[in-house]
């Protein structure tokens, strides 16, 4: 049987939350499900903020680039290491993007080089219009810093969670509550699911009140479609929103059972050449996935090498993002950086970290990648 990357694991409590949208024939693009999910995310985060739930967390991301006034001739400053929809809705909007490395001690965001690029950029009237930093992996970015920056340079900064939800950053605070505004996303692959879709997090209101508005066709109150803008068809569906409200349920458990994978492979597989992601201190990762990098020149075989043989097995692995400032689309684009990021998509790798795995899987995966190593 196939041992996969990160497939979805439903629990049950899906079903009876969809059948109750079946029976209450809710079945169109909002209904209470909806509205329930929302409130159930806002509850859960702890936090005085408002939740629209979106057909994709770049949809969230679109959003709010333009609401935080983001258009042609703007920089957004950016993770390089990143998804690919964590970047394109900067595109969308006719603006250009600025790449930056990563702090090798928590894999997100270097917070240093962004402050001496912002004082550069203020001292020459060059800031940019928002910031977006990614938690990646499932681990929050460095959020009091970024936000303390943001308010000392005026720049709106808008938070790529889309892989951390369930995680905190220090004091317990959690992940997905930073910034003017914080995307999440429910892809497949995610921690929990919706089969696709994504929530936009923000504690004004106003932004809130302006993405539900915009992905909803930007709609006038009238009688009949009056539309004195442009909008999307973003909203969640109510049906996925019913999967997502199941999901919810069982959040904290499926989170548990990643950090429990990540603490087998790392008692397993530590050694010298091969290196986890880090967690700093105070910090709670989900370890959404199982992120390591394996040095050639100490263990004698290659990211690659590991990849390729898990593959033959019908083992999904995948390598780290490739950087962003490394992709044909955005060759001559500005970075900041020392390579952190490229050396960690040279030899990084994504182990199966699915929730539901079993340990007899992930025992054939240690298995024979030390088998492998030796």
């Amino acid at each position: 049987m196939r041992i996969y990357l990160s497939r979805p694991h439903m629990s049950g409590h899906e079903e009876v939350r969809v059948a109750e949208a079946f029976a209450s024939n809710f079945i169109a693009p909002i209904g209470p499900q909806l509205d329930g999910f929302e409130e159930t995310m806002r509850d859960y985060l702890g936090a005085d903020v408002h939740c629209v739930g979106l057909s994709s967390g770049s949809a969230a991301l679109h959003l709010a680039l333009r609401i935080a006034g983001v258009g042609p001739g703007d920089e957004v400053w950016i993770s390089s290491m990143t998804f690919a929809g964590g970047i394109f809705p900067v595109n969308y909007l006719g603006a250009t993007p600025r790449f930056f490395d990563l702090d090798l001690a928590s894999w997100t965001i270097d917070t240093v080089r962004l402050a001496e690029e912002l004082a550069l950029a203020a001292a020459e009237n060059r800031l940019p219009k928002a910031i977006v930093p990614t938690d990646l992996y499932g681990q929050s970015t460095a959020l009091d810093r970024l936000e303390a920056l943001a308010a000392q340079y005026d720049v709106r900064l808008i938070v790529d969670s889309a892989e951390s939800l369930g995680a905190a950053y220090l004091g317990g605070r959690k992940a997905g509550t930073g910034g003017d505004a914080a995307i999440l996303s429910f892809n497949g692959n995610k921690i929990i699911t919706t089969s696709g879709g994504g929530m936009l997090v923000t504690r004004h209101k106003d932004w809130a009140d302006q993405a539900r508005f915009l992905a909803t066709q930007a709609r006038d109150p009238a009688p009949h479609y009056e539309h004195s803008t442009y909008g999307y068809n973003y909203r969640l569906s109510n049906i996925c929103a019913a999967i997502g409200l199941g999901q919810m349920e069982v959040l904290d458990t499926r989170v548990a059972r990643r950090r429990e994978i990540f603490a087998r492979y790392k008692a397993a597989l530590s050694r010298p050449g091969i290196t986890f992601m880090p967690e700093p201190e105070g910090q709670y990762s989900t370890h959404w996935l199982t992120a390591l990098t394996i040095d050639p020149a100490q263990t004698g075989v290659t990211r690659e090498d590991i990849r390729l043989m898990l593959l033959e097995q019908q083992i999904e692995a995948r390598p780290l993002w490739k950087p962003m400032h490394m992709q044909p689309f955005y060759a001559g684009a500005l970075y900041h950086g020392t390579g952190v990021d490229e050396g960690l998509f040279a030899n990084g790798l994504c182990l199966p970290s699915g929730s539901d795995m079993s340990n007899a899987q992930q025992d054939e995966v240690i298995e024979r990648i030390i088998a492998h190593l030796n």
